[in-house]
């Protein structure tokens, strides 16, 4: 892709993957790179800093015999995604006004 993802918007991206559903680190990393060449390794100091600002939580579930860490969004977490959204859907407004939106 052409555009970068910076901090806060890969922060948002994880968050909102995050409060879908409880997941694992190697599921949210393949639904970023859907929009994002970022590497793996990107994502674990991420979430170490979202778990940190306490916007996530962590719990082990055993899957196939092996214990896999999961990630679960806290309420604190859920208003940081709300406000992230908000803040995302007037940038991209304000991109699509300077932009012309969808015309070709």
């Amino acid at each position: 892709m052409t555009f970068t993802l910076n901090a806060p918007l890969f922060d948002f991206l994880v968050l909102s993957v995050i409060h879908q559903s409880d997941t694992y680190g190697y599921e949210i990393s393949q639904t970023v790179k859907k929009v994002s060449d970022t590497k793996d390794s990107t994502l674990y100091p991420v979430l170490k800093r979202l778990q940190d600002q306490g916007l996530v939580t962590t719990y082990n579930q055993e899957f196939q015999g092996r214990n896999r860490k999961y990630y679960s969004i806290t309420e604190t977490g859920r208003d940081r995604c709300r406000e992230m959204s908000a803040e995302w859907k007037a940038f991209i407004s304000l991109i699509d006004e300077i932009t012309g939106g969808e015309k070709s």
